[in-house]
């Protein structure tokens, strides 16, 4: 529980954080979120990407994404997705988008008007008791590894926060209900259990945002209670009727 207030302390103002991932700017694209990124800034305070920004990680699109980015003159948040590492250059995509004002985090916290932002891409691995482990070949300790070593990221980012009030912003799923929707055979590879298990180990958190999960459902919570929205466009035009989850945090 967060402290109560001191006597005539003023309370925290909210902040309206809007929130959207997969946008898969393509390089035969003109112009795809500028519209979408003005109207944003005008009702929102912070805005967080999750993951997917590109189709395949090229330079030209992130470059794309980047001019439209230019536009939006609230702060940025975000992670990069399974499909900015296509052409094996996340780092410079994360670069064009950084130099564009977007706050990329990988392993990185940012605080925004008093609340902490902590995330990074996370990764694959199942859920539950159905969660993969370091058991066998060589092959699947070193998958497994990677997975453990994406959400030591996480856990870093969250450590280095000293806000009352936390958003986690990832790509992958930390929890199953929000993959609900998509084939059961594939729910291993949309997320893991390990990073619902790492947030529920900090202390306000107010909620995480993820995508990846396009046919998912948009809200569930980890076994601690902390909500969790999937913001994949596609989930967002689906279910909500919207172009972007707008939160109040």
């Amino acid at each position: 529980m967060n402290p109560s207030p001191e006597p005539g302390a003023a309370a925290a103002r909210p902040l309206r954080l809007a929130a959207i991932g997969d946008l898969h700017v393509g390089e035969d694209m003109r112009q795809p979120y500028r519209d979408l990124f003005a109207r944003i800034a005008q009702e929102a305070d912070v805005l967080a990407l999750c993951g997917d920004l590109t189709n395949f990680g090229k330079t030209p699109e992130a470059e794309i994404l980047a001019e439209d980015l230019r536009v939006c003159t609230i702060p940025v948040v975000g992670v990069l997705g399974n499909h900015d590492y296509e052409c094996g250059q996340p780092g410079e995509v994360a670069r064009i988008l950084h130099d564009a004002g977007m706050h990329v985090l990988d392993g990185e916290a940012f605080e925004i008007g008093g609340v902490g932002f902590a995330g990074c891409k996370g990764f694959i691995g199942g859920y539950g008791r159905h969660m993969l482990s370091a058991f066998g070949e060589p092959e699947i300790k070193a998958f497994v590894q990677a997975s453990v070593d994406e959400n030591l990221k996480l856990e870093t980012s969250l450590r280095m926060l000293r806000t009352e009030r936390i958003v986690v912003v990832t790509h992958y799923a930390p929890v199953q209900a929000t993959v609900e929707g998509e084939p059961p055979e594939i729910f291993a590879f949309l997320g893991s259990t390990r990073m619902g298990e790492t947030i529920d180990r900090f202390e306000g958190v107010r909620c995480a945002l993820h995508g990846h999960a396009h046919r998912g459902a948009y809200e569930g919570r980890t076994p601690g209670g902390v909500p969790v929205y999937n913001v994949a466009r596609p989930v967002l035009n689906r279910d909500l009727g919207v172009e972007y989850a707008l939160i109040e945090v």
